[in-house]
């Protein structure tokens, strides 16, 4: 944190807007630290979870979406799990990373966009994250195509990795996600 003082009136109105549109509370955090202290990654963030959490009360998009911790948090909810009130930390770090990507904020971390694409190009095409796929798909972006293909074969040859991936119900609304519907995150 940059050490001076920092005041709800300062922050940014439309991005306290599009945090309450998608039913995320950050106003009820009282700032106990439980989902900082159960964060599994949070020694690598420049921000912990309550820092962010307490920004986004405070509107101040420009600091978090210009943070590392966006990016690294795995998303694993042990933040959300921990919090008495509720807040849904990784939704709110889903949508700090949309309004970065949006707004043509870089990240701070090497490959990291270029596997949350890969991420999401799984998702919009298979309906879930198939391994092969997405993996395939960040290696072709990165031109990263052999640095781990020794764990690859491990994973594979211990039948971790499926070389098709299962079908899924509700395809359909998937589709409906990425076709742009319900744009919460434009300015």
């Amino acid at each position: 944190m940059t050490g001076k003082a920092i005041s709800p009136e300062q922050g940014n109105r439309k991005f306290l807007a599009k945090i309450e549109a998608m039913d995320i509370d950050v106003s009820a955090c009282f700032q106990c630290g439980r989902c900082s202290a159960g964060c599994p990654v949070t020694e690598f963030f420049d921000l912990t979870t309550m820092e962010v959490v307490r920004m986004a009360a405070y509107g101040m998009e420009e600091v978090l979406i210009n943070s590392k911790t966006i990016w690294l948090c795995a998303a694993c909810e042990t933040c959300a799990t921990r919090c008495p009130n509720e807040i849904d930390i990784a939704v709110l770090m889903d949508v700090l990373r949309e309004l970065a990507i949006r707004k043509g904020v870089a990240p701070s971390e090497p490959g990291i966009e270029l596997f949350h694409r890969s991420f999401l190009g799984s998702i919009r095409h298979w309906g879930r994250a198939y391994e092969v796929g997405l993996i395939a798909g960040y290696k072709l972006r990165s031109g990263d195509l052999t640095s781990d293909m020794k764990l690859g074969w491990q994973m594979f040859s211990k039948r971790k990795l499926k070389l098709l991936p299962h079908p899924i119900k509700g395809k359909d609304q998937i589709r409906n996600i990425f076709s742009g519907k319900g744009k919460e995150y434009e300015r």
